[in-house]
């Protein structure tokens, strides 16, 4: 199957509330890249988190299989440490084959919740 997309990508707006109107997984606040693999090769994918006033912290590595998708959660990212909440950051996704991504925010601080979604920006 053909390959499509880039192999650095960059997401330069980032922020996870901690405030959510409930604690159901689907109802979290939350931050997602959503990941396409079109190719016959599995991605290896390293995020680096790039903040404000602190040095990056990274990278979170995951596996994209070839021919699917994979949506992670900003807010599951645990090694090598949790994403903070309520602070502004960026990403730097590189994968070791050619991927989609699409970045995706659920802020649902308050009842009327707000969902913003976008292609992150192909930097190769």
């Amino acid at each position: 199957m053909r390959e499509l997309g880039c192999t650095i990508w960059a997401i330069p707006e980032g922020y996870i509330p901690s405030g959510s109107v409930s604690e159901a997984h689907d109802l979290v606040s939350h931050e997602t890249a959503c990941f396409l693999n079109t190719g016959d090769r599995d991605a290896e994918v390293r995020i680096t988190l790039f903040f404000e006033n602190r040095d990056p912290v990274g990278p979170y590595v995951l596996t994209v299989p070839a021919r699917r998708t994979l949506h992670m959660r900003f807010n599951d990212l645990a090694d090598p440490a949790p994403v903070p909440r309520d602070t502004s950051y960026a990403s730097l996704i590189e994968a070791s084959a050619p991927i989609v991504v699409q970045h995706t925010r659920l802020d649902s601080r308050q009842p009327a919740m707000a969902l913003l979604t976008t292609v992150a920006f192909p930097a190769n």
